[in-house]
């Protein structure tokens, strides 16, 4: 039996600390005032200790979470998070994303409560094979087969993210503090929904598009990989998922044909119609033999010369659109009077404010804000100003010759 708070769960701790990139358990002891040791404990599953309360409140107040977020089970799924491990990628920024995306489905299971999030739209496309007995050829064929169930034609794509609301996919983006981190997909373990989250940082609409196309890739293909599969065979899982996403944007039933001069400036004037990066065009003509490796060499080396690894023409010409599902459904629980605010972030949300309004896509300060008073238009009555105004009489306009 643990001594302290009864029911305290110690990867909940973990957790916090990494969602709050508070990256050592010596950094949190020192902000409590207790001994490394004790915040080790309370972290190790089989050690019979944790906090007190007294000690737990300070705890969830250094960590910005209610005290009750330590007294509930985590999201924690078998299945893994997909995101572009690098190795040049920071320990503690990859456990802060895993951090977040389990916050975003604990968010989302508590709106499901509420509304009726679309169905989840996505078929099996493997047909009971296994994404590893995939060749391009099955992927390019799967990317056609995916724009026909999702009635999205043959031409520029859309929206991504648009889209994978659709399909039921839930949608967040959240800055990631880093350039190494583009995107990460999951399913949640409770509602079997998946989830993405989406960087903000340097962010343009094609960038948005490919990074959205991507994680859309991960749900489609590698829903079934377990944890050991990924990180054994990213590399392969990465190329599957940046070539379905490529497919799904530049299809190659028609982009191809379009390609008459394969050029810088021909692949801006594409950009504009398909809003795909001209770095990826170049990958996509590359990798449907369209232009030999030699000539895409070349290719690059003219745009980086052109300085546009730091930015592309065009790229901040479209608007870069929000998701907006779960910002929609918690608005609409609040505005019917379904739950209040104070009372949703005190009984369902055990995270700050400021968590659910990043997640959900709100205005900062949304849920300070007082809700606006219900007010009605005045029933028409013989006691209304306009009753005695009889009705308008119609006068033409006068006859003109020219």
């Amino acid at each position: 039996m643990r001594i302290g708070t009864p029911g305290f769960i110690p990867a909940r701790l973990t957790e916090a600390r990494d969602a709050r990139r508070v990256t050592t358990k010596s950094a949190l002891a020192r902000r409590l005032g207790v001994s490394p040791t004790s915040v080790s404990r309370w972290e190790d599953e089989t050690a019979d200790q944790s906090p007190d309360y007294s000690t737990l409140i300070r705890l969830a107040d250094e960590l910005d979470v209610r005290p009750e977020f330590f007294l509930r089970p985590p999201f924690a799924s078998e299945r893994p998070t997909f995101l572009r491990s690098l190795a040049s990628t920071l320990v503690r920024d990859l456990n802060y994303q895993k951090a977040q995306m389990h916050w975003l489905q604990e968010v989302s299971y508590v709106l499901s409560h509420y509304v009726d999030l679309p169905n989840v739209d996505i078929p099996d496309v493997l047909s009971g094979s296994r994404y590893t007995d995939l060749r391009d050829d099955d992927i390019e064929n799967i990317a056609l087969q995916l724009r026909r169930h999702w009635n999205l034609g043959e031409g520029p794509c859309g929206d991504v993210v648009a889209l994978m609301e659709r399909v039921g996919i839930v949608v967040a983006t959240i800055p990631m503090n880093t350039t190494k981190l583009d995107g990460l997909c999951s399913w949640s373990p409770v509602d079997d929904r998946p989830h993405v989250l989406l960087a903000t940082d340097k962010m343009s609409f094609p960038r948005r598009q490919m990074d959205a196309a991507h994680e859309l890739a991960h749900a489609v293909l590698h829903k079934n990989v377990s944890e050991s599969e990924f990180e054994e065979n990213l590399r392969i899982i990465e190329q599957q998922a940046f070539r379905l996403a490529s497919a799904l944007l530049l299809p190659s039933t028609t982009y191809p044909h379009e390609v008459k001069h394969p050029s810088l400036a021909m692949l801006t004037r594409l950009k504009e119609r398909w809003r795909v990066s001209i770095k990826a065009q170049i990958k996509r003509l590359s990798d449907l033999e369209i232009i030999p490796d030699d000539y895409s060499r070349q290719l690059y080396k003219l745009y980086s010369a052109k300085g546009w690894a730091k930015g592309e023409p065009l790229d901040q010409h479209w608007h870069v659109t929000a998701p907006k599902a779960l910002r929609d459904s918690l608005t609409l629980i609040v505005e019917n009077g379904v739950r209040g605010k104070t009372d949703l972030l005190a009984t369902e949300f055990t995270v700050s404010a400021t968590d659910i309004e990043t997640l959900c896509g709100l205005p900062r300060g949304w849920f300070d804000r007082e809700a606006a008073e219900v007010v009605t238009l005045k029933a028409s009555g013989d006691h209304s100003p306009r009753s005695s105004i009889g009705p308008g009489e119609v006068v033409p306009f006068p006859y003109r010759r020219r």
